[in-house]
């Protein structure tokens, strides 16, 4: 079946639906997802979007840039930093005027509180800048932003899996898409697609991201010889509820939460003494994770799952209960402890890629280090890289990426359709992705995809996790060309066609093998330390031979890399202290 459309948006997070509120404007827009739009991973995003707005204290966006680049460990693209946080103010305001609930300071302006990395006058101390709706803030700019692409008469398919870019040259075409509910393929033809399918934290066994992100987006793109950028950054946010993943928002730090050790000191104190616990998170994850393999986490043996506390008792039950509930709420479920009473036990979680599809600032997808556009392919959100985070994001500057770049995306395709041609498309474009389905579902005997998602997960977790070294990332590097390879004997146990999560998940898990891989060469091939990217044989940050972004293209079981110039046009790279 072949459907068209101006505009197809590939998620329905914030990215997406933002992109697909203003395409809709001025174009025939549809919104694919392999999940109800509202149960988007967007939604589990808690502590807040940053915006310079000033209303509990002094704050510029020129200081949030400086924060953002800074923050990044200096592999930010400069103006584009300086894009998002201009535009960050009136992007919170539309929101507002858009209906979503922001807390209120007792003046009835949007609240604002303390985040990580966040400062005043370029890092004179912390300053309140994170704008909030209690600990619900990303779930409720996704009720938001449905409610008004609903207003727009935005065409949704749910429960509806991208499997292939129809791609000629440097010009797309449209999508090779599976429905969940028949098993049929469908193709899409569209003047402009915009991928938006957010992260990949699956490839860790550890983490905050929901069952549904498998990096969809990059792995497709991926294999139609488009490179991936910065891969090799993967964040780890500082508190993941201890052996779960779950998050326990940084919102919880902003309040006033304190991390402590078996000792019950602040250990913040001494690698962070101006920010503390509010430092940014590649350094609050890093000091947690030196404390544990010294000895000094709860349980005191030095094995790298054991956890430190994030003390909150000293805020009280009525600031939780106000400004937290959703947190309160996890602690009680999945912990059987109330915050109020007791410290929460964390431990780093594999939380947010910084890497990603490589856009400029309006969105488009790049071919090459040269910016070469491919014409009606767009990006934004976690998928995309354009560079905001560079080698660490700062908390909170995810929203507003989603935000800003799903909304300038959204600006620049609502334009560029109404030049466009429709494209020519036919039931031959189906075949690359008629060939792998028909591969994993032919009836044949074969391992059951479990075992390899399972090993693959552990190698990414231990081998290319908070530290590194190059022996360990040399050694996933091979372990995951094995499971790939593996992969191809892999067959479905399911042979019916209605809602097959047999057949998703085993594409999801070549997505992720393919995402391993990349992401585990560019770490072994970076030989210095940087944000994230952590390396116990190269320690330093090295500007002179590695201020420089990674191009990652794959090409078949091997990646081929090339590098591209990080924009420094308004701060020269310094070195980081907090």
């Amino acid at each position: 079946m072949i459907h068209q459309f101006d505009t197809i948006i590939v998620g329905s997070g914030g990215a997406g639906l933002y992109a697909a509120l203003e395409a809709s404007c001025k174009s025939k827009t549809a919104v694919l997802s392999k999940l109800y739009p509202v149960r988007s991973h967007t939604g589990a995003a808690q502590g807040g979007i940053s915006a310079a707005l000033g209303n509990v204290e002094e704050d510029k966006p020129e200081w949030h840039a400086f924060d953002t680049v800074k923050g990044g460990d200096y592999l930010v693209d400069q103006q584009a930093a300086k894009i998002l946080t201009e535009e960050a103010v009136q992007a919170v305001y539309d929101l507002e005027n858009r209906g979503l609930p922001f807390n209120r300071t007792p003046e009835g302006r949007i609240d604002q509180r303390r985040f990580g990395g966040h400062t005043r006058n370029f890092g004179e101390g912390p300053v309140r800048r994170a704008c909030y709706a209690a600990d619900r803030t990303g779930h409720m700019i996704l009720q938001t932003l449905y409610q008004q692409c609903i207003k727009n008469d935005v065409s949704f398919f749910d429960e509806f899996q991208v499997v292939d870019l129809i791609l000629e040259g440097t010009v797309c075409s449209g999508l090779v898409v599976v429905e969940l509910a028949t098993g049929e393929l469908h193709i899409f033809a569209a003047k402009a697609v915009l991928f938006a399918t957010g992260g990949f934290g699956r490839i860790f066994k550890i983490t905050s991201n929901a069952y549904a992100n498998t990096g969809d987006g990059p792995a497709v793109c991926a294999r139609r010889g488009i490179p991936l950028e910065d891969m090799e950054f993967y964040q780890f946010h500082p508190t993941g509820i201890m052996g779960l993943g779950i998050l326990i928002s940084e919102a919880v730090r902003g309040e006033g939460g304190i991390l402590r050790n078996r000792d019950g000191e602040r250990f913040m104190e001494r690698y962070s003494p101006t920010l503390l616990d509010l430092a940014p998170r590649d350094i609050v994850a890093r000091s947690i994770q030196t404390e544990v393999l010294e000895g000094k986490g709860i349980r005191g043996d030095g094995k790298i799952d054991d956890y430190v506390h994030l003390d909150a008792t000293h805020l009280g039950a009525d600031v939780l209960g106000t400004k937290l509930p959703d947190i309160t709420g996890f602690c009680k479920t999945y912990l059987g402890i109330n915050p109020a009473d007791k410290p929460i036990p964390v431990l780093p979680t594999a939380h947010y890629a910084m890497g990603g599809i490589p856009t400029d600032t309006d969105g488009r997808v790049l071919l090459d280090k040269d910016g070469t556009v491919v014409d009606g392919l767009y990006a934004a959100g976690e998928c995309a890289c354009v560079s905001v985070h560079g080698a660490n994001r700062l908390g909170t500057n995810s929203l507003l990426d989603l935000v800003v770049f799903g909304r300038r995306a959204g600006l620049h395709i609502a334009d560029y359709v109404n030049q466009a041609a429709m494209p020519a498309v036919d039931e031959s474009d189906a075949a690359g992705a008629q060939s792998w389905i028909g591969r994993l579902t032919d009836g044949s005997e074969g391992p059951h995809g479990g075992y390899i998602s399972d090993e693959m997960q552990t190698t990414m977790m231990e081998k290319i996790g908070i530290y590194r070294n190059e022996r360990d990332m040399a050694a996933a590097v091979q372990e995951i060309k094995e499971l790939r390879q593996r992969y191809d004997t892999v067959r479905v146990q399911d042979s019916s066609k209605q809602f097959n999560t047999d057949l998703l998940e085993l594409i999801e898990l070549g997505n992720l093998l393919d995402l391993s891989l990349i992401t585990a060469e560019s770490a072994l091939k970076r030989q210095e330390s940087r944000g994230a990217h952590s390396r116990e044989d190269y320690p330093e940050r090295d500007d002179d031979n590695w201020l420089k972004h990674t191009l990652a293209y794959l090409d078949g079981d091997e990646v081929r890399l090339d590098y591209k110039e990080v924009d420094t046009s308004i701060w020269e790279p310094k070195p980081r202290s907090y």
